[in-house]
């Protein structure tokens, strides 16, 4: 069975992906199954935070003009490409997580902080520490986008499938089921363990990246690519 490696992300993000899988030698192609738009928002007082918490690069993509009059406030960025692009924006950087913004929250020391979380509308739940106040401004939003027939013939032929939120990996599986693509046919590999349980099941195959990086995730289809 042929086994394609596709990445399943919107716009700059799929770019930058496919960017990277071109530098380490491998062969991925990309489909965007959504694409992020603003929202409509009004920029709090910064002087009412300490930090901002930030865990998708479209927060700072897709933020506005509005976003400008938070560049006071240090930024607490999920991942290595959130902070890239917090900085692209005119912001510095306070911290870089490496386990997902709740594993970033945990790591923090006990100081009082006052954080505004800025995210898209659909946004995975925290656990918040009592010495953490927060308040969350929603700055855009994913729009679903089909999975075309032409994509979906070339599911059929076999793919090892990255995953990188799960807002998409369920459309996913709903856009399999809608264009009859057999789940058979699909090796999942997702960036984190809840967007693995949100593409449900029936697949080939489901694997985890280590850890929530793109660099780990392409590491994980190489080896499942040299299974085949």
């Amino acid at each position: 069975m042929t086994r394609n490696i596709i990445a399943i992300r919107p716009g700059p993000a799929l770019s930058e992906t496919l960017e990277m899988a071109r530098d380490t030698g491998m062969s991925v192609t990309g489909i965007a199954l959504s694409q992020a738009k603003s929202c409509q928002w009004e920029a709090p007082e910064p002087a009412d935070y300490d930090a901002i918490l930030a865990g998708s690069a479209n927060a700072f993509r897709h933020g506005g003009n509005q976003l400008d009059a938070l560049k006071s406030l240090p930024v607490m960025a999920v991942g290595e490409q959130t902070a890239k692009a917090a900085r692209d924006a005119g912001f510095a950087v306070s911290h870089i997580g490496t386990g997902g913004l709740q594993g970033l929250i945990d790591a923090l020391d006990d100081t009082p902080r006052r954080l505004l979380r800025i995210s898209g509308k659909d946004h995975v739940a925290l656990t918040w520490p009592d010495h953490i106040t927060f308040d969350t401004q929603i700055v855009y939003q994913m729009e679903a986008l089909p999975l075309s027939y032409g994509d979906a013939e070339t599911l059929k032929a076999g793919a090892i499938i990255l995953l990188f939120s799960a807002s998409s990996a369920a459309h996913f599986w709903l856009e399999c089921e809608r264009l009859n693509v057999p789940h058979s046919a699909v090796t999942v590999a997702a960036l984190g363990p809840r967007i693995a349980a949100a593409a449900g099941d029936g697949w080939r195959a489901v694997h985890t990246a280590a850890n929530p990086s793109t660099a780990e995730l392409l590491a994980l289809a190489q080896q499942l690519w040299q299974l085949k």
